[in-house]
Formats: C-alpha cells, sequence, structure tokens
C-alpha cells in the first residue's frame, strides 16, 4: 500500500483489500474511513472525514463511495446527550461537501468520535465466533488480551458512537454480534492491525474446536431426487412471488451437521446479515413433497408470527418483509438459496456461508450459538436506517424471479424472444444447435445487464436433449414458468418431390420436438405446482398454407393443434398454452437462408430482392413484421397480463385475412 497517496487513495486501497476478504465483509457490510484536508469551493481549507456510503460494497469500491464530510460539524455532535436516528441521519447528511454526494454509512459518527487518521470496521468471522454465545466476553479477553474493549449488542447509531469514541485509549473494540473497530494514524498500519487481531482470533478459535475430527457427511442426493427437490421447494416458496433457486454446496458441511437445527438456531452471525437473508434459514432435514410444504409454511408463520410481536416497533408505514427463508439448508446436498436472479440468489447464498458457518464454528468450538433477542433482532431487521438500504434498489422487473426456455434461440425469432425476455428480468435456459450463435445471444444479454443466461447447443427433436433441456433449467434456476418452443426449419418442395427424409425433418424438428419439449416441461410444470405457460411459435401457414411449402405447412398446423391439447390437458394445473403465428419475418432470421428466400421468390414471381416488401404488401396493414413484433407477443402470453388466456392463437403478420384463426 503507497502511504505517499492521498488519504482518500490510501482508504479506497485498504477498503479494496477488505473487501476481497470475505472473511472480513459480505457484500455491503463493515464500513472505513479516513481524515485529512480538502480545499473546498471557495478556496477554503477544510478537515474532512471521508467514509464508505451506506450500501456501497468494498470490494472494488472507488471514490466516489466515500463521501466527505466536515470532521467540525460531526465531532460537535459528540456534545449531545442523546439524539433519534432521523435526526442523527439529518445532521450527518448536513454535514456532507458535497450535498449530492452518496449518503453516508448508518455508522459515521463512531468514525467521526474516534481521534484517528484511518479507521477499519470489519465483521470478522472469526471475532463474531468469539462472541456469539454466552461465554463470549470472557473468550474474547481470553483470546485478545485485555488491550480490547468489549461492548455488549447495542444497535449501530448515536449510542454506540459515543460509547466507542470514549474507547480509545484501547487498541480497538469488539462489538458483540456485530464485528471489530481497529485505528492507526498510518493506512498500512491500520489494516494490518485488523488483519493481525482477526488472524488471532481464528487461530484461538481453531485450537478451542472440541470436534477436531472429520464432519459427518450425508450420501450425496441423487440427482433426479435433487430436481424434485427443488421444484417442491420453488413451488411451496412461490406464492409470495416468483422466485430463482440455487444451489450451493460450500454449506454441505454444516448442512450435515447433526446439530443442524442448533446451527440454524443461532442466527446471523452479525446483525447486518439479515438484511439480505433474514434472521433465520430453513432446515429441510426431511425433502419429502409434503414435509417440504409443511416446513415452509412453518417457517412463514413463524416469522409472521414474530412481526406481529413486535408489531409496537413496526415503523409506520411499512407492513413487513416476504415472510419466505431465503435459505434453506439441506443434508447431501448444501444451501438452496433464492433471489430474483442467480446473481441475487448467489448473494445470499455467500452471506449464509459465512453467518452459518459463524455458527457451526461456536457449536465446535465453545457451545451452543446464542442469537439476538428477538426484540433486538426485529429492532434491527426494521430499523428505518437499514430499510433505507433496500429502498435504494430498483423495483423488479416484470419478469424479476421468473425462468423460461427459448429453443431456436441462436438467431431470428428466438434471438428476438431471448433479448426482450432478458430486459424484463427473466432468467433464460437458450437451446439450439448452433452453440456459436447461443454464446452471442449470451453475451449480448449479460453485455446489456440482464440476467446471465445458460447455453445448451443440441438437437431438440432428441427426446435426450429435450429432458437435458428441462433439467438444466430446473439444477440452475430451481424449476420453471414458461417455454417457448420456437426452434424450426423451412423445407420447401411440392407433395410430389418431397423426399421421405425431408418431411420426416420437418416434423421431427418443428412439430416432434415441440411435443417433446411440451412432455417433459408438463411434466416439471406439474410438480412444481404453481402453473406455467407454454407458447409455440407455429406460424401463418397453420391456417393458410402455400404451395410448394406442405411440409413446413403441415408441420406448423400440427404445433398449433398440440398447442391446444396441451391447452386442454394443463389447464387443471393451471399450465396455460397459447400459439404465435408470425409470417415473413427476415432480420437476423435464418429461416431463408440455404435458398429459402429464391424459391419463395420464384414461386411468387418475384425477385429474391423484393420478397419483404412483396409480403409486407400483402397484409392488411401494409407492415413489415420483425423480431421484435414477435417477441412482444411472446412476451404477453408468458406474462401474468394473459393469465385468462389459454389454447389461443395470437396472428402477428400484419393481417393476413386468410390466416385469421378460426
Amino acid at each position: 500500500m503507497n502511504d505517499q497517496l492521498t488519504p482518500l487513495r490510501q482508504l479506497v486501497d485498504r477498503s479494496n483489500r477488505i473487501g476481497d476478504d470475505a472473511s472480513l465483509v459480505v457484500y455491503g457490510g463493515g464500513n472505513t474511513s479516513a481524515k485529512g484536508s480538502v480545499v473546498d469551493h471557495l478556496g477554503r481549507e477544510q478537515q474532512v472525514m471521508w467514509v464508505k456510503g451506506s450500501g456501497a460494497d468494498m470490494r472494488g469500491s472507488i471514490e466516489t463511495d466515500y463521501p466527505a464530510l466536515r470532521l467540525a460539524e460531526l465531532t460537535a455532535l459528540r456534545d449531545r446527550g442523546e439524539m433519534t436516528d432521523e435526526e442523527m441521519t439529518d445532521l450527518v447528511t448536513r454535514a456532507l461537501m458535497d450535498p449530492g454526494a452518496r449518503r453516508p454509512s448508518i455508522e459515521t459518527l463512531l468514525h467521526a468520535f474516534l481521534p484517528f487518521t484511518h479507521i477499519d470496521h470489519v465483521h470478522a468471522d472469526a471475532i463474531c465466533a468469539l462472541t456469539n454465545h454466552a461465554g463470549g466476553e470472557r473468550v474474547t479477553r481470553e483470546a485478545l488480551g485485555d488491550g480490547f474493549a468489549y461492548v455488549d449488542w447495542i444497535r449501530p447509531g448515536f449510542e454506540l458512537s459515543k460509547i466507542v469514541g470514549d474507547l480509545a485509549h484501547y487498541e480497538g473494540v469488539v462489538l458483540a454480534h456485530h464485528g471489530l473497530v481497529t485505528w492507526a494514524e498510518d493506512s498500512s498500519e491500520c489494516y494490518q492491525r485488523t488483519i493481525e487481531v482477526v488472524d488471532t482470533a481464528r487461530a484461538f478459535v481453531a485450537e478451542h474446536s472440541i470436534n477436531p475430527g472429520p464432519p459427518p457427511r450425508h450420501d450425496d442426493m441423487p440427482d433426479e431426487e435433487l430436481e424434485t427437490l427443488l421444484l417442491h421447494l420453488r413451488g411451496a416458496l412461490s406464492h409470495t412471488g416468483h422466485r430463482v433457486l440455487r444451489v450451493d454446496d460450500r454449506l454441505r458441511e454444516v448442512a450435515d451437521h447433526p446439530q443442524l437445527d442448533t446451527i440454524v438456531a443461532g442466527g446471523v452471525s452479525s446483525a447486518d446479515h439479515m438484511l439480505r437473508i433474514k434472521p433465520l434459514s430453513v432446515a429441510l432435514s426431511d425433502t419429502g413433497p409434503e414435509e417440504v410444504t409443511r416446513a415452509v409454511d412453518e417457517y412463514a408463520s413463524a416469522y409472521e408470527s414474530y412481526v406481529e410481536r413486535n408489531a409496537d416497533s413496526m415503523p409506520e408505514g411499512y407492513s413487513g418483509h416476504d415472510p419466505m427463508p431465503r435459505v434453506a439448508l439441506v443434508p447431501g446436498v448444501g444451501a438452496i438459496t433464492t433471489g430474483q436472479n442467480t446473481a441475487d440468489a448467489k448473494v445470499a447464498a455467500d452471506i449464509a456461508v459465512h453467518t452459518h458457518g459463524v455458527a457451526r464454528t461456536v457449536l465446535d468450538s465453545f457451545g451452543e450459538p446464542e442469537p439476538l433477542s428477538d426484540v433486538e433482532t426485529f429492532r434491527f431487521d426494521y430499523w428505518p436506517m437499514e430499510l433505507y438500504k433496500l429502498s435504494l434498489k430498483p423495483a423488479p422487473a416484470e419478469f424479476a424471479g421468473r425462468v423460461a426456455i427459448v429453443t431456436g434461440a441462436a438467431g431470428g425469432i428466438g434471438r428476438g424472444i431471448a433479448l426482450s425476455l432478458a430486459r424484463s428480468g427473466c432468467s433464460l435456459v437458450l437451446a439450439d444447435l448452433d452453440a456459436s450463435g447461443l454464446d452471442e445471444v449470451a453475451s449480448t444479454i449479460v453485455d446489456a445487464g440482464g440476467p446471465e443466461p445458460v447455453t445448451l447447443a443440441g438437437d431438440q427433436s432428441d427426446s435426450s436433449v429435450v429432458r437435458s433441456t428441462v433439467a438444466t433449467a430446473i439444477r440452475h434456476f430451481g424449476g420453471l414458468d414458461g417455454v417457448v418452443m420456437n426452434a424450426g426449419i423451412g423445407v420447401t418442395g411440392s407433395l410430389a418431390e418431397l423426399t421421405d427424409e425431408k418431411w420426416r425433418a420437418a416434423l421431427d424438428v418443428n412439430l416432434t420436438s415441440a411435443f417433446a419439449l411440451t412432455r417433459e416441461s408438463m411434466r416439471a410444470l406439474q410438480v412444481q405446482g404453481i402453473g406455467g405457460s407454454l407458447v409455440f411459435v407455429a406460424s401463418k401457414n397453420s391456417f393458410s398454407p402455400g404451395a410448394d411449402f406442405g411440409a413446413y405447412s403441415v408441420s406448423k398446423a400440427g404445433m398449433v393443434q398440440l398447442m391446444r391439447i396441451a391447452a386442454l390437458e394443463g389447464g387443471k394445473s393451471g399450465i396455460r398454452s397459447n400459439a404465435v403465428n408470425p409470417d415473413a419475418v427476415f432480420d437476423n432470421s435464418r429461416l431463408w437462408d440455404s435458398g429459402l428466400r429464391e424459391e419463395r421468390a420464384a414461386a411468387h414471381g418475384i425477385p429474391p430482392d423484393q420478397l419483404e416488401d412483396f409480403y409486407a404488401s400483402r397484409n392488411i396493414l401494409k407492415r413489415r413484421v420483425t423480431t421484435a413484433d414477435v417477441a412482444a407477443s411472446v412476451e404477453f402470453l408468458l406474462s401474468d397480463r394473459s393469465s385468462r388466456t389459454t389454447g389461443s392463437v395470437m396472428t402477428v403478420d400484419g393481417g393476413v385475412a386468410g390466416a385469421f384463426p378460426r
């Protein structure tokens, strides 16, 4: 670390190093500061403190994540006898050098009241392992010596800031159920002190383990059983909204622990963790469908009771969080976490790894972990200062938490559908024969900030590939909400000229593949038990066939009939089935390659370069049909906006009278 840098640059570099170590802070947690001087807009030298902004993540943070505040205005508050959180926030915000800067950390005054240039506050696992049990203070003093002050749990705010400020004559402060505060005049020294203290705590914990042997291990859950579990669990969790599930084996030793229930009852290691994973997780020791449903229902009921017990402390205008668990611990598996997408679910898993890992360490080293009291848990769980962090998150997109399969996704209509659904927050499995085309679509989605899709290259007319496609959706995202059957090929030739091979190819790719995917997805949706939507991308030719285009027209007409049967059979399970009939979609489409454009142009007696205009001229609206037009209709049929629509055919052809549904 270069100590010739400015205090702010030193702060950012030190914070990045801390943020890179998940054993010190998890996503968005902890805070750091530095003090120095700047010249303000009037040319006056001002003593300031830079502190991490609320909700900022130290890993990869930049200078703008650390707003500067006028230090004298902060230290003047120390003489106040008491102060509400709202008043504290208002006064701290008034001290910003730049009123438009990021909102300062809730713990800004803790840093301001300590008379040191550089300060670190981390939620280190090893520190929480020392404190989170009945003998926490005794063990902490034994591990770290008398040079460190010990403070029982107090919610962050003005009171805690004053307490810590009065402990500046110590080497640092340990905060029970919270973390560690260290300081120094030199940035490098501050970082080294933080690391040395945490390393000392870690070594002490390891030396006192009462279970030194290898942990017990359950048999790995078979793949098929895991897929069924994911479907049942997602179904049980989705009654309050759709969500993606993610399997994470980093908590396997915790999930396999013979005292798993005790670990879960230990709550979160640091109070900050509950913002993203809730105060408790759910243990699924029995994974039968009825048992999973019962465990989730009991968890939700217990959470609602907890909210009711503490209703007097509920912030005005707030009704409570979603009562569903965000982390499930499963022997033989590890953790199953939830989120709007896999990135969100991974953040939950990252936090759970540390919070439950600490509880396990406490149990194995010092005895039963001791959670915060019910009242104190609620006061933090619903603390307006922390709820503000959640308010910074944008409103979820329409398809956030939903999962869909799109076949034929490497180009043309399928590509357009995939891009549209991703923009709406949908998690996608993209299937096609063209692996490089799938990679391009996936990269486009990620570059645009959409949820990272899963790609699967293979022949969708192969039943084994279809089974793999559905299994991929379940294993990667926890289940399935929508399926877009779009894989298709154009086959030309008169009935008299068609070969058996061409006829079978048209039926296999355009119809049999749709049947196989319908069968496999309906099986999964029925197990999941929350309905679903199947969309069949057929064709104007379903109702208005073209000469020399018989194999294609028959296969697409069969697809429409397949859709109708799926609607009839799926209705009792809430599974909707509908079709979209496009016509003459050319942009990004490979359907017209390999001579199809030339053949259809010849059939209509026009040059190939006039074919697009010809198709537009023959429809009622006189407009070209694009992939975006088809995607908009597909998205509607997948959404709740069409929740009362099944067995329908939606034309996206500009209006071809001969192809009106009937």
